[in-house]
């Protein structure tokens, strides 16, 4: 049991949780319109600062290409990759695959992260469960997803099941791995101190448990994200008749590196779409726990 300093200093943490939104924006300082505005340029300024690296590298490219320093055959210049996506967007090609891309990988992205989300706390709160559930987990984990292929179509045919079920595969162990290290990592000290003021399971949880694994979730939200859409490359081997693996594939086969680029460039446009999404979406709950964390070091 921890000494009468420690339970001091851990039940002012507890109580300072109990802190409403209210009270955090009112202790906050004011701000004058003009540092507003500067904060609200930095803002936008920071995605097109990430675009620089990208329009750097295409634009030496095309130089290198028109000035006859390499024929682009096997690695086409940028002008003629937006040229072939303008010709699959007029054609409605484009947004046939797109569409059918990010159906699948919404889709397995929430089963697998349910899936995760619920067994990772589980095996997290519970060491018998850990023990029990972890090691044939772990094992799983080192399974290659293409490994995977042939016994999802044997299973589940070749229709938008078994795709599904793949990227739900590849999204559900890293979401698992992260809520499980994260409710490992709380501090058992504040834990205790929860159960000393006798909170019930839900408010340990809500007080306690999720301020201190919310960070770690949203890292693990995102690692699932980029895996599913590697994943549906792998999922859409299975039969698939549209989406971009299949526009991938479909370039390969008939020789057009500028579609396969193309694809690529969709690929990464979406990826870090969708990435930007969850850290919005996720913002406003990381900054109230950004808040908590300030006061209870002030406490």
């Amino acid at each position: 049991m921890p000494d009468a300093a420690t339970l001091h200093s851990c039940a002012k943490s507890v109580l300072a949780t109990a802190m409403t939104s209210e009270t955090i924006e009112a202790a906050k300082p004011e701000v004058s319109p003009s540092e507003v505005a500067t904060s609200h340029r930095r803002h936008y300024a920071r995605p097109l600062l990430g675009l620089l690296l990208p329009l750097i590298v295409a634009l030496a490219w095309e130089i290198i290409v028109r000035l006859g320093l390499s024929n682009g055959r096997l690695v086409p210049p940028p002008s003629k990759v937006f040229a072939t996506l303008a010709e699959l967007a007029e054609s409605g090609e484009l947004l046939r695959h797109i569409t059918a891309t990010m159906a699948r990988v919404t889709a397995g992205f929430g089963f697998g992260v349910i899936a995760g989300t619920v067994l990772g706390a589980i095996t997290g709160y519970w060491a018998l469960a850990r023990r029990l559930f972890d090691p044939t987990i772990q094992a799983l984990r080192a399974i290659p997803s293409l490994a995977w292929v042939p016994l999802f179509i044997l299973w589940l045919g070749i229709f938008e099941t078994s795709k599904i079920a793949l990227i739900a595969i590849g999204v559900f162990f890293p979401v698992y791995l992260g809520v499980m290290g994260a409710i490992l990592s709380v501090d058992r000290k504040i834990v205790e101190v929860g159960r000393a003021f006798r909170l019930s399971g839900p408010a340990m949880i809500r007080r306690i448990l999720l301020p201190a694994v919310l960070p770690a979730y949203v890292v693990a939200l995102r690692v699932g994200l980029g895996l599913g859409w590697m994943f549906v490359v792998a999922a859409e081997l299975i039969g698939a008749s549209e989406g971009l693996g299949y526009l991938l594939l479909d370039g390969q086969q008939l020789g057009k590196p500028a579609q396969i680029l193309a694809a690529i460039v969709i690929f990464a446009i979406l990826g870090k779409a969708t990435d930007w999404l969850i850290e919005i979406v996720a913002a406003p709950f990381l900054r109230w726990q950004d808040a908590f964390s300030r006061k209870s070091g002030d406490a």
